[in-house]
């Protein structure tokens, strides 16, 4: 417990970070109207912090207007934000901030302000203009870009801590898929592997991107192959996590067909019982998950699921994954074949989604992949086993970055992959 002039001294410091965010403010688009509540719990005071297209009002104490988000949080981690010490992104990762609220604008708080010296946001949330669309990206770090793409459902929220691990070494690009989170949700889109991985490289296009290494997650790890069957000389390599390859049976193939992703178009929603029960089984060791974090998760999805464009984006991206074709000519597996780019397969042990015996299909058709199962772990690895997972990619993408620098190094692309290779 700090003495009283120590207590002082922090909340002297404190009030002045506040008082100054008005001239960092870096400004809104139009219509933007956000009201943060800031909590420093050890403090025991809160300042409500409104954030406009006209400019940031900061006073202490919360008024009646209700809260779009209240980040909590202690005076020590406040201030290592405010002096760019540390990102929220990593803050909320060590536990050392929690949020209630809109999750996506928590996130863009920092973003919004100017560091002292003038120096950008560590962290930065911008939109990215991809022919009529609006992809919504997060921006950190320095270096090689990677480019992190989340599951069906999800948002770039489930790879946080990927982001948090890679930005220390990485230009990291975290979007919201086009039809999820705070991206555009067009309702004429195909919303399948082909379109996906071209709005994809058209995001790369639109950031000035020439070559990128791609991570994703389940449908974001489907995406991910479909980029590099699509313009491999564009990805240096693939950190797939559970991705979501073709299902070889598919007994529900003729009822699936019949559902219409229009129907998305019809207002309905989930009860939150029913979408936390879908959110927990995803991991195989719950109690390796936040419970906060897990309730924040749950509802940041019904809330985005509100919207009729996110519920055809859902349920369109969910049927194109069922139906698609194994075999054939333009089955997935032949066509995993030609993949170019080297790849990571992990697996969990315990995906009841996309169980790790697709492995087998993967070496059959792409034998030169490496594999990674990892124990005790569901369908979300980078969230379940944030350390294991982020370092399997840091050593994959720090091996493939070295092959492309050094001039004559053998081609990873073509390099025998170890199949079936066990993390503890």
């Amino acid at each position: 417990m700090p003495t009283t002039p120590e207590r002082s001294r922090r909340l002297a410091d404190v009030e002045t970070a506040f008082r100054t965010l008005p001239e960092r403010y870096l400004g809104a688009d139009p219509g933007f109207d956000a009201t943060y509540n800031i909590r420093l719990c050890d403090l025991g005071h809160t300042w409500e912090v409104r954030c406009t297209a006209h400019g940031a009002r900061v006073r202490k104490g919360a008024t009646r207007r209700s809260a779009d988000v209240t980040i909590s949080t202690d005076a020590e981690t406040w201030l290592a934000l405010r002096q760019g010490e540390l990102s929220g992104i990593d803050a909320f990762e060590r536990r050392r901030l929690s949020v209630s609220g809109n999750l996506d604008y928590a996130i863009g708080f920092e973003g919004m302000f100017r560091l002292p010296g003038g120096r950008p946001p560590l962290v930065q949330i911008h939109d990215v203009a991809v022919g009529r669309h609006r992809i919504s990206s997060l921006t950190m770090g320095h270096g090689p870009d990677v480019l992190l793409l989340h599951g069906l459902g999800g948002t770039r929220a489930s790879l946080f801590a990927t982001a948090a691990a890679l930005g220390q070494r990485y230009r990291v690009h975290a979007p919201d898929l086009p039809g999820f989170g705070s991206s555009s949700k067009p309702a004429r889109a195909a919303y399948n592997a082909r379109w996906y991985a071209e709005m994809m490289l058209g995001f790369m296009d639109a950031q000035d991107i020439s070559h990128a290494h791609v991570v994703g997650n389940s449908m974001g790890g489907r995406i991910a192959i479909e980029m590099g069957l699509t313009e491999p000389e564009r990805i240096r390599s693939l950190g797939l996590l559970s991705p979501a390859v073709a299902w070889v049976k598919r007994g529900f193939h003729p009822l699936v067909r019949l559902l219409r992703p229009e129907f998305g178009l019809l207002p309905h929603g989930f009860t939150r019982n029913t979408v936390a029960a879908q959110f927990w089984s995803l991991f195989f060791d719950r109690d390796l998950i936040d419970p906060e974090v897990g309730e924040l998760m749950v509802d940041e999805f019904r809330r985005i699921y509100h919207s009729a464009g996110a519920r055809l984006a859902f349920l369109a991206s969910a049927r194109n994954i069922y139906l698609e074709a194994p075999y054939g000519r333009h089955g997935f597996y032949p066509r995993l074949a030609e993949l170019r780019p080297p790849a990571l397969f992990v697996w969990g042990t315990h995906d009841g989604l996309v169980p790790a015996a697709f492995g087998r299909h993967v070496h059959k058709w792409l034998p030169s992949a490496e594999q990674v199962t990892i124990q005790d772990c569901g369908h979300v690895p980078q969230v379940e086993r944030p350390e294991e997972t982020n370092e399997l990619l840091l050593r994959f993408i720090s091996r493939n970055e070295i092959s492309v620098a050094r001039p004559g190094t053998p081609d990873p692309r073509r390099g025998g992959g170890s199949a079936g290779r066990r993390a503890a």
